[in-house]
C-alpha cells in the first residue's frame, strides 16, 4: 500500500505544471471534448509507465541491493533537483496536439506517450519501480497521480493553469524526492 500511495502523491505533486500536464491544456483547447482526451492520457500512461516499471524491475534485480540504495538515492536528489527546474512544452508536442488529424483519442495518446518519455515522472516510475518490489502498485499510483494532475487539467482547460500556485507545488515535490534521496541514502528504508 505504501508504494501504491507514495506513487500517486509524488507523480501528482510532480505532474503540476509538467509539460504533459500543460499538452493537456492545449489538447483541451484545441479539442474542447474532455473524454477522449481524458482516455487517450489514460491508456498512453499505463503503457508507458509499464514499460517504466518494467525497467525499474529488471534494475532492482541486477543490482545488488547496496548499489541499488545508493543509484536511487542519488536518483531520488537529482528529481529534487529537476523539480525546481520550470516545464515547458515542446514544440513537436504542441504541433502534433495541435494538428490532431488522428481523431481525439489517437492523438491525445500519441502525443502524452511522446511526451512523457524520459520526462520526470516517467524516471520517478523507474526509481519508484525499482525501490518497491511491487511494480504493479507503483504503476497503478504513477498512473493514478497523472490522472489527478490531469483530468482537471482537461476538463477546466486553460483557465485554471493561471491560478494554481506551481512553484509552491513544485517546491513541495522535490522536497519529498529529497527526503526520499536522504532517508535512502541513510539506509532507512529497507534497501542494503
Amino acid at each position: 500500500m505504501e508504494a501504491f500511495l507514495l506513487s500517486t502523491g509524488i507523480v501528482a505533486l510532480a505532474e503540476i505544471g509538467d509539460k504533459t500536464q500543460l499538452l493537456a491544456f492545449v489538447l483541451a483547447a484545441r479539442f474542447q471534448r474532455p473524454w477522449p482526451i481524458i482516455w487517450g492520457i489514460l491508456v498512453a500512461t499505463v503503457l508507458n509507465h509499464a514499460l517504466a516499471g518494467a525497467v525499474g524491475a529488471w534494475v532492482m534485480s541486477v543490482t545488488n541491493p547496496q548499489m541499488l540504495r545508493w543509484i536511487l538515492a542519488v536518483s531520488f536528489l537529482l528529481m529534487a533537483a529537476w523539480m525546481l527546474v520550470p516545464d515547458k512544452l515542446d514544440d513537436k508536442d504542441a504541433a502534433e496536439a495541435k494538428r490532431g488529424g488522428h481523431g481525439i483519442f489517437v492523438t491525445t495518446f500519441i502525443a502524452f506517450f511522446l511526451a512523457e518519455m524520459g520526462d520526470k515522472t516517467q524516471i520517478a516510475t523507474i526509481a519508484l519501480a525499482a525501490k518497491y518490489a511491487d511494480v504493479v502498485a507503483v504503476v497503478l499510483g504513477t498512473t493514478l497521480g497523472m490522472m489527478i494532475a490531469n483530468v482537471p487539467a482537461v476538463l477546466v482547460g486553460g483557465k485554471l493553469a493561471d491560478k494554481m500556485p506551481v512553484r509552491a507545488v513544485h517546491v513541495v515535490a522535490a522536497l519529498i524526492f529529497a527526503v526520499l534521496g536522504i532517508l535512502l541514502a541513510l539506509n532507512v528504508g529497507g534497501l542494503g
